[in-house]
């Protein structure tokens, strides 16, 4: 009986991969070595999850062994992977702290061609929120403020007085040195 309980772990994603809606990686970020080593492998699941994906509705599958909590918008899905024994709801709350970061930096315009213009902040965005299969974020206004967003990218009602300071010094600068 002892045996079948399994010791908790830290390491509960296995994988945070983005797909197109022709099934092509846009960003794949896998966490555990042992369950896809190679490339191949990975296109190989990611192929298959997208199929089994892109038509429902749903927003959980088990696949090869994984527990993957997905979402799509637009033109691409966004996909989060634990074991087959990991809580379903702390996988998906690391899916909409991506999809919402993701969003926040693609200034709501969540497709694939803002995403490629953007792909080093989501990247960093993506390692703010996993790292090596730990949650290291879950709510997406921290990951946000560590990724360095341009200030004023960031709508007035949600910069710090801080940030709104800078801001008005750097153009205040600018404008003197004209």
């Amino acid at each position: 009986m002892e045996g079948s309980l399994l010791e908790p772990t830290l390491y509960v994603i296995k994988g945070m991969v983005i797909l197109d809606n022709d099934g092509h990686r846009v960003l794949a970020k896998y966490y555990d070595k042992n369950i896809f080593p190679t490339a191949k492998e990975q296109k190989a699941f990611e192929k298959n999850l997208f199929n089994k994906t892109h038509r429902s509705n749903a927003e959980i599958i088990m696949l090869d062994g994984l527990t993957c909590v997905y979402y799509s918008n637009v033109d691409l899905f966004f996909y989060v992977m634990g074991s087959s024994h990991e809580n379903e709801l702390i996988l998906m709350t690391a899916l909409n702290c991506l999809y919402d970061s993701v969003s926040n930096i693609l200034r709501k315009n969540v497709e694939k061609r803002t995403l490629f213009e953007n792909l080093d902040i989501v990247m960093l965005a993506m390692d703010e929120i996993c790292d090596g299969g730990i949650i290291m974020e879950a709510d997406f206004k921290a990951v946000l403020q560590r990724v360095a967003l341009r200030t004023d990218d960031i709508p007035l009602g949600e910069q710090t007085v801080a940030q709104v300071l800078q801001s008005a010094k750097e153009q205040l600068k600018w404008s003197l040195l004209k």
